[in-house]
């Protein structure tokens, strides 16, 4: 398959699109500051990756609103902040604080005018690990009208679970599209490289935090994931689409 005989775009959204990790990062220190606690962006970014995994995996039914609270609650603990033992009421007011943070995660800078220039070639459809809501208020910094918009909420499960990607591929081929046509686009690896390829999707990797992830020899907010190679890859969404504009 070639980039020009793409007819469909999916996207993951937070790391590919809205940038998670300054939106993790800016919460949870502005939520510890308070009480004392200033952990650094890489602490923060890997209790958020090991605990969001957890609470995912044993709740796949839980809204992500739900699920970013109790991943507060752990993480509170772990960096020896007011948690469920020490200061019931102060965590739960910290949680929700946490939990309906998304909307204000910002998008990256070249999100809008990449998705609007990918969408004059290819449809556009998001499989995201959150609800409609939390994507809802994403979208209003996006600015883009998606062709199918398919949640954790709606799937009944997360990334990488391979049901997720067994329901795009099916909503794909319901859109009137060949599995040749349709590229999976996403930062996360762990997430959706993976998972993508071992339902047969070609991929394409936005690596985001390339240079900052040599630095800190870290995986950011995801889990390490196991080896994979990306079909393509681009730093950033601009690139992708400047590469398939001119494919």
């Amino acid at each position: 398959m070639n980039l020009s005989d793409a007819r469909l775009l999916s996207f993951d959204c937070y790391g590919t699109l809205i940038d998670w990790e300054f939106g993790i990062t800016e919460t949870v220190s502005r939520l510890a500051a308070p009480h004392g606690v200033h952990p650094t962006e890489a602490d923060i970014l890997a209790l958020f990756a090991s605990h969001e995994t957890h609470v995912q995996d044993a709740n796949p039914t839980w809204t992500y609103p739900v699920i970013l609270a109790e991943t507060w609650r752990r993480m509170a603990t772990s960096m020896g902040l007011p948690d469920p033992l020490s200061d019931t009421d102060q965590c739960e007011l910290d949680a929700r604080a946490f939990a309906s943070s998304v909307p204000e995660w910002p998008a990256f800078a070249d999100s809008h005018e990449a998705l609007l220039d990918l969408q004059r070639q290819c449809k556009l459809v998001i499989l995201s690990n959150v609800d409609n809501q939390s994507f809802a208020g994403s979208n209003t910094k996006l600015g883009i009208t998606f062709d199918a918009i398919l949640t954790a909420q709606d799937i009944g499960s997360y990334k990488p679970d391979l049901h997720n990607f067994h329901v795009l591929q099916q909503h794909v081929r319901d859109m009137g599209i060949a599995p040749n046509q349709h590229l999976h686009v996403a930062q996360s690896l762990f997430h959706d490289h993976v998972p993508a390829q071992a339902v047969g999707l070609k991929t394409v990797w936005i690596n985001r935090y390339g240079a900052k992830r040599a630095a800190a020899k870290s995986a950011g907010a995801t889990p390490a994931a196991a080896p994979v190679t990306p079909h393509w890859e681009f730093p950033t969404l601009r690139a992708f689409a400047d590469a398939l504009n001119s494919a």
